[in-house]
């Protein structure tokens, strides 16, 4: 079983991931961020190494994707590969920061690789406002991240709730759980932890 996190920069997808594998004894995929050699130069100078950030970002979950399905185990993803090409890649192209000569490449490249690939069979929304997201950016405190600017996120926010409203419609018999970070603080309260664990098992239940 495949089981993904989706939520925009802060929403507290690594956290929730691996405080999911830990209870159901899940597979982890992390987003190997630290690792990315695109990242800083990015945040420093979106126009110039937007394109190079996307198509690292694309070939990397792909490459999970295939794992994933490959393993036979039941895998938690922190992050999909639909919201590298419906969410940053045209965010940036909208913003004037990837030329439409190279964002057209990249989702050309994205569908591709898609008709490969099938979605997660349990798809969870981390939904959280930009006071939200910029309180938890600032605490856990990583450099390349100061540079964020709060309009970058509200863009984020908007095409994040654009891709989940057709999603179900787009992927059909795919599972959908939105869960509202502003009300449920996971990471530091074990009920409010345990709210999400029981809305998951229901979802899981049904798909068996």
């Amino acid at each position: 079983m495949h089981i993904a996190i989706a939520g925009n920069i802060g929403s507290g997808k690594t956290t929730l991931t691996t405080l999911l594998a830990k209870h159901y004894k899940w597979q982890p995929h992390f987003e190997d961020a630290d690792d990315n050699p695109y990242l800083n130069d990015f945040y420093e100078d979106m126009q110039r190494w937007s394109f190079n950030l996307q198509v690292y970002f694309l070939n990397n979950r792909f490459g999970q994707v295939q794992k994933i399905h490959n393993s036979g185990k039941t895998v938690i993803q922190d992050r999909t590969i639909y919201e590298d090409a419906y969410i940053f890649a045209p965010n940036l192209h909208s913003m004037g920061l990837m030329t439409t000569r190279d964002f057209e490449n990249y989702y050309a490249v994205f569908k591709l690789m898609e008709s490969y690939i099938t979605p997660p069979d349990l798809l969870i929304y981390l939904r959280a406002s930009v006071p939200t997201l910029v309180n938890q950016i600032q605490k856990r405190g990583r450099d390349y991240e100061n540079a964020i600017r709060l309009d970058y996120l509200k863009r984020l926010n908007e095409r994040y709730e654009a891709f989940i409203s057709s999603y179900e419609k787009e992927h059909p018999g795919a599972k959908l759980l939105i869960i509202d970070v502003d009300n449920n603080n996971f990471s530091e309260n074990s009920e409010d932890l345990g709210l999400i664990i029981n809305k998951i098992d229901a979802e899981i239940n049904g798909l068996f």
